[in-house]
């Protein structure tokens, strides 16, 4: 079994920042493997559901940004999920938008979603998803780039870009990450 948390903000106000591109990831995820519907449970909302031939629990924390660890912690304990089998979907300010990376462990580089994980867990040794968001260019804007949401002329392609993810996850519930992300950038294309 696998936990896979997208990371995000709760409220409507927020759904569509840039921010909360972790909870949009594994809703189209939630969507495209058809998995149970969301569930109050861990601080956070979960669903289950098959990706390929693997048994997935997704979560999305209730608990904002800050806390979010907790209920990633209480999910991990809960169904005994090892942290090598815990990848999170997130926000990333180092990739323009539209680009994807994946890889195992590294800092926070200033996410307060990653710190609160890296607090949470044993440590950060934990699968990451990296959504792109773009830089707004200066370090003063990031704040309100971060929780902007994101523009008319992004979203639809945005959309593209979550579906094609999501008709890739199989090959992420096997370990072939290098596969999942190339498959997604060959659709982008």
């Amino acid at each position: 079994m696998k936990l896979w948390v997208g990371l995000g903000n709760p409220g409507v106000s927020m759904s569509r920042n840039r921010h909360n591109i972790g909870f949009m990831a594994v809703d189209a995820i939630a969507s495209r493997h058809g998995f149970s519907p969301w569930r109050k449970r861990f601080r956070g909302e979960t669903a289950e559901g098959m990706v390929g031939r693997q048994k997935v629990v997704l979560l999305k924390p209730l608990t904002y940004m800050n806390l979010s660890g907790d209920s990633v912690q209480q999910a991990a304990h809960f169904y005994k999920i090892p942290q090598d089998e815990i990848t999170v979907f997130h926000d990333e300010l180092d990739l323009a938008f539209g680009k994807m990376r994946v890889k195992r462990g590294g800092g926070a580089a200033g996410h307060n979603g990653l710190r609160s994980m890296d607090k949470a867990l044993p440590g950060p040794d934990y699968w990451r998803v990296r959504l792109g968001i773009g830089h707004p260019g200066s370090r003063e804007k990031v704040h309100g780039h971060v929780l902007g949401d994101f523009s008319s002329t992004e979203r639809p392609e945005l959309e593209l870009w979550l579906d094609d993810m999501a008709d890739a996850t199989p090959l992420l519930a096997q370990g072939e990450h290098e596969a999942f992300m190339t498959k997604t950038a060959l659709r982008r294309n």
